[in-house]
């Protein structure tokens, strides 16, 4: 049960927010992801277990890696999303009718 209907994003996409706007080449703290995710989205109730259990399901995904007490993006997730490629269709071109003579 959400108290902020309107508010859509999930606990791993502040995460990956917070990680991206560090960039710590060590990794950055749950202390200090908290703390963005806090200053940043002031319309989430912020809960403790739900952070815990979003970064330790991201590490067992293999979405983040985790270095002692910090955490970074999995090389696979530093790539920006595949774009699907759009399907060129190409347009017969309109038979001319044979012009009677």
């Amino acid at each position: 049960f959400s108290h902020h209907p309107s508010f859509t994003m999930g606990y791993y996409d502040m995460i990956k927010a917070a990680i991206l706007a560090d960039k710590s080449r060590s990794g950055t703290s749950g202390v200090a992801i908290k703390k963005f995710i806090e200053a940043t989205y002031p319309t989430v109730v912020f809960k403790q277990h739900l952070l815990r259990t979003a970064l330790k399901t991201a590490v067992g995904a293999g979405k983040l890696v985790q270095d002692k007490q910090s955490f970074k993006l999995s090389a696979a997730e530093k790539k920006p999303p595949a774009k699907p490629k759009k399907k060129v269709v190409k347009k017969k071109a309109p038979k001319k009718k044979a012009a009677k003579k």
